[in-house]
């Protein structure tokens, strides 16, 4: 019998902030796709809402995630990074169908850049295919803000045993695992801790 796979959690909230160094000559649809990865060759993708490139720049658009998986899937996710896309919405329409997006920029951050204890909040600079800047010459940037909380949990420190309790080695801890509950508790705790 396989021994079960232990479950991580962690909550996420992403902010697209605002914008800077974007190209005005024309008034186009601006929006910010992110992309983060879902484990099995997948990935999430989110929309900012459009906003105007005669606009302010500004989003202030949170996007609130709860992460769960088992211990490897999301010490994977933890090597990865979360791509930010700033895009440009083609206008018109083709044959009753919406035109596509363009690429402006493309950045990464890396999980492992988030602080668990502060987050994150950056400029990040759009490299990429057509990252025209201002006429100042800029590339464009996005101010992102990226927070990552992991639940506490609670783990009995081991006492000494009472007469008639169980040993550790009778409730199966070791090579089978544990069937009590108490130790895949304090093996989540020591992965957790491991973010």
């Amino acid at each position: 019998m396989a021994s079960p796979q232990l479950l991580s959690s962690f909550s996420c909230e992403l902010t697209i902030i605002k914008a800077k160094n974007i190209e005005t000559k024309s008034n186009k649809q601006l929006f910010v796709r992110c992309y983060l990865h879902a484990g099995n060759n997948t990935r999430i993708r989110l929309n900012t809402h459009e906003i105007s490139s005669k606009s302010n720049l500004f989003w202030n658009q949170s996007f609130p995630l709860d992460c769960f998986g088992t211990q490897a899937s999301m010490h994977k996710l933890m090597q990865g990074t979360i791509v930010f896309e700033l895009r440009q919405r083609t206008t018109g329409q083709i044959l009753g169908k919406i035109r596509g997006s363009n690429l402006l920029g493309r950045a990464e951050i890396p999980w492992k850049s988030v602080s668990l204890e502060t987050g994150i909040e950056q400029w990040v600079v759009m490299g990429g295919k057509s990252g025209r800047g201002h006429g100042d010459g800029k590339p464009p940037a996005v101010q992102v803000a990226v927070k990552v909380k992991i639940p506490t949990v609670e783990v009995a420190v081991p006492r000494r045993r009472r007469r008639g309790e169980r040993k550790w080695e009778e409730c199966g801890y070791g090579e089978r695992g544990c069937g009590c509950g108490d130790c895949e508790l304090f093996a989540l705790a020591a992965a957790l801790e491991g973010f």
